[in-house]
């Protein structure tokens, strides 16, 4: 699992939902499907119908992945800060029973405020 205390996956931008299809399609169940994808260099965040993954590229080649699952489900608790004049990354924080706080930070022109609509959507709805 990512060690989010130690490492935090720093300026993503929204990219198309097939970034990641191909990377995350073997751990997808059946009807779950992407709502919205984030990248910074090499790292992910793809936001599904039932949880966040986090994806972290490792080593020189790429070609080891680890993937953490965050159900919707688990999130006790999530806070949201908006890009502004001099600032002009967007955050948003979410605190998982179990883990603690894990913190994305995403591209000023990300909009963050349909990240909440997704999560709330999902916390409320089950």
């Amino acid at each position: 699992m990512i060690d989010f205390n130690n490492k935090s996956i720093i300026k993503m931008k929204k990219v198309g939902n097939n970034a990641f299809q191909t990377m995350i399609a073997p751990i997808l169940i059946n009807d779950e499907s992407i709502i919205s994808s984030y990248q910074s260099m090499r790292d992910g965040v793809v936001f599904t119908n039932y949880r966040i993954i986090a994806i972290n590229v490792q080593g020189v080649t790429g070609k080891k992945k680890d993937f953490t699952s965050i159900p919707y489900s688990r999130i006790q608790v999530f806070s949201t800060e908006s890009s502004g004049v001099f600032d002009l990354d967007s955050e948003l924080e979410i605190w998982i029973s179990s883990i603690g706080k894990i913190k994305f930070e995403f591209t000023g022109n990300s909009d963050v405020s349909e990240i909440c609509k997704v999560i709330s959507s999902f916390i409320f709805s089950k």
